[in-house]
């Protein structure tokens, strides 16, 4: 792996990120759970209570905390900056979006509407404070790369769709749905797929596949424009679908090509990758990368079918390309933080990254998880047989959550060892 421009010296305590990432799967399995006990006809409307929460399932208990985490850990290690306490910072943003998912999702398929309430409440100060620290910490910043770049637009976009969650689910909670609720419900999921998951995604993927894969570098005009192309081509979207809906699908197209480009682009550079040795990942980088290809194409062409495939589309490209990295990612970060924070202490006699988590159980997690994603997209035209997938999502989700845990508790028995030598003169902080 190359390490070149890593601040490793300003790493957060490994129990910030590693909450995060341990509780994301179990969001993934409830959401298993509500797809296994729903009416498929009622998961078909986007707008349907039970489709919201285990939308929400998803993209905030599993999305959302696996891409928080990783920023928690990236930001002071690939931006060099400090989150100022940022231990109780997470603890305290975790606690918030625990709560407040849980009573989003529940509250959403009893209908409790002071649930719902609550839910906002909570949503919102977990969220907010924990992008306001964030972008907080960015003022330190002397110099701005691309991912860097990439990293403070989609926290923009984060605290925008934010402000627009909050909205739209106090809402519900009050049974107040306004006459502009579908306009904001559409910007809020546009700008969280492509503004907040798909910039973080491209700008991570920047400095990311070359350190992990020792793949070539992205283009340096690619670094250069793609945010700009993206953020672009979403505020032209916000303006057209305003003032001249019927136009709207010319910003879905350049949208749509900017991450199209992407997904090719990261499909050729983990293919050319100098360390040609395959794994779990590897796989997840490149179904990624077809989903979302598949998924852009799919979705500029729903409109000319008045967006009857909305959640078609939002199979392909949130679960076929978002989840598949979010799971690759995972993969990868925890083994890393885990021996990065036991070198950190002193420890050397301990597995490899590779050697954390068995590879037999990530191959059937993988499969699983394809098999299961393909029979929900299948299930949008023939529901027939959505319970059978939905038990093998939540099968795949076990394992995932088993991996996880697996590498998670090396760090743990451990610690609980002598060190092969004492690093208690560095002052680096690790856990």
């Amino acid at each position: 792996m190359d390490f070149d421009g890593l601040s490793v010296d300003q790493a957060p305590p490994i129990t910030a990120p590693l909450r995060f990432f341990a509780t994301a799967p179990i969001f993934a399995i409830l959401a298993g759970f509500f797809i296994f006990f729903s009416d498929a006809a009622a998961l078909s409307s986007r707008f349907a209570p039970q489709a919201i929460a285990v939308t929400h399932a998803i993209t905030i208990g599993f999305f959302c905390f696996v891409m928080f985490g990783a920023l928690v850990q990236m930001l002071p290690v690939l931006a060099g900056v400090k989150i100022s306490n940022v231990d109780k910072v997470s603890k305290l943003s975790y606690i918030l979006l625990l709560a407040g998912t849980l009573g989003m999702v529940f509250g959403l398929w009893f209908e409790l509407q002071k649930l719902l309430l609550i839910a906002s409440l909570l949503l919102g100060g977990g969220f907010l404070l924990l992008i306001t620290a964030m972008l907080f910490a960015f003022r330190t910043v002397v110099h701005i790369n691309a991912s860097i770049r990439a990293m403070i637009t989609s926290l923009i976009f984060a605290l925008l769709i934010t402000l627009l969650g909050v909205h739209l689910l106090a809402s519900y909670g009050i049974g107040k749905i306004g006459a502009s609720h579908l306009l904001f419900a559409n910007i809020h999921s546009v700008w969280a797929i492509f503004g907040f998951a798909g910039i973080l995604i491209v700008g991570v993927a920047f400095h990311i596949l070359p350190m992990f894969y020792v793949a070539p570098k992205f283009e340096p005009f690619f670094q250069r424009f793609a945010v700009l192309i993206a953020v672009a081509g979403l505020v032209l979207w916000l303006i057209l679908n305003l003032f001249a809906d019927s136009y709207a699908i010319a910003a879905k197209s350049i949208i749509a090509s900017l991450f199209m480009v992407f997904a090719i682009m990261a499909w050729l550079k983990v293919s050319a990758r100098r360390r040609k040795v395959s794994d779990i990942t590897i796989w997840y980088w490149k179904s990624a990368a077809v989903f979302m290809t598949v998924g852009t194409v799919a979705w500029v062409v729903n409109d000319f079918f008045d967006e009857k495939y909305t959640v078609f589309v939002s199979i392909l490209v949130g679960g076929g390309f978002i989840f598949s990295v979010m799971s690759g990612m995972l993969y990868k970060i925890v083994p890393f933080l885990v021996w990065f924070h036991l070198n950190a202490k002193g420890y050397m006699s301990i597995p490899t990254m590779n050697d954390m988590i068995n590879k037999k159980a990530t191959k059937w997690q993988f499969a699983l998880f394809i098999f299961s994603l393909i029979g929900f997209a299948l299930s949008f035209f023939v529901s027939q047989f959505l319970g059978f997938f939905a038990l093998t999502f939540i099968v795949s989700m076990v394992l995932l959550e088993f991996n996880i845990i697996s590498a998670v508790l090396i760090y743990y028995k451990t610690i609980k060892t002598k060190p092969d030598f004492d690093m208690s003169m560095f002052t680096m902080k690790a856990e």
